[in-house]
């Protein structure tokens, strides 16, 4: 378990998340120079011809355009939205915070993205460990990030926290599930007054967790 407070993952709104997301939002949550900076960092770490998925997925999944994938897979809230992504080749209908299981099977997927959405996650290691086991070793997991949210759905311990604070945050939950290796925060920032800024952090699976005792998080 995390040394995290008490409290750390509760929400101002902690209604079913299928009623927030009920409604479908066709617009995007950072802007283009900030989105810019997220497909350069996927074209620079996810392999061309292999499968993606895209973990809390949208209309958009912001991979380039020039480069083709074997397979892209869309995981998220509202199907309306995942519909009318026209990268996805199937895409899957599923709360995270209600079950962090993934439905796919291991080593399926040569690399997964999750784009201004971790703030939102109440179960997010357990999340994150099933994500080291459908990926297949060596496999660069990108989870990538703002300061923007929705304030009522993000967890409590996100609004403690700057935006090197948020680094570390998500670099503890890989630590902690303990199937992920070269982990590390990386500032993508636009060098432009008056863009969002943009954060990640990435890692390298190292396959399933085969050992219960995982590191704890320390914020």
């Amino acid at each position: 378990m995390s040394r995290l407070p008490a409290g750390a993952f509760r929400r101002y709104d902690e209604r079913p998340d299928e009623e927030f997301y009920e409604t479908p939002r066709l617009v995007t949550h950072i802007d283009d120079r900030a989105i810019a900076a997220v497909v350069q960092l996927y074209r620079e770490l996810f392999p061309a011809g292999r499968a993606i998925l895209d973990l809390m997925s949208s209309w958009v999944s912001h991979l380039p355009e020039e480069v083709s994938y074997k397979r892209i897979v869309g995981l998220g809230m509202n199907e309306e939205e995942l519909r009318r992504n026209p990268r996805l080749d199937e895409y899957v209908v599923q709360n995270l915070n209600r079950n962090p299981n993934l439905p796919f099977g291991e080593a399926e997927f040569d690399g997964v993205g999750i784009c201004v959405s971790i703030d939102y996650l109440t179960r997010p290691t357990e999340v994150l460990r099933d994500v080291g086991r459908i990926l297949r070793d060596g496999s660069p997991i990108i989870v990538t990030f703002s300061n923007r949210c929705f304030p009522t759905k993000a967890v409590a311990v996100w609004h403690q926290l700057d935006d090197r604070g948020h680094m570390r945050l998500v670099e503890s939950y890989l630590e902690e599930a303990g199937n992920f290796r070269n982990i590390r925060g990386l500032d993508r920032s636009p060098r432009r007054l008056f863009s969002d800024p943009l954060y990640a952090v990435v890692g390298e699976s190292t396959g399933p967790c085969t050992n219960d005792k995982t590191e704890r998080v320390r914020v």
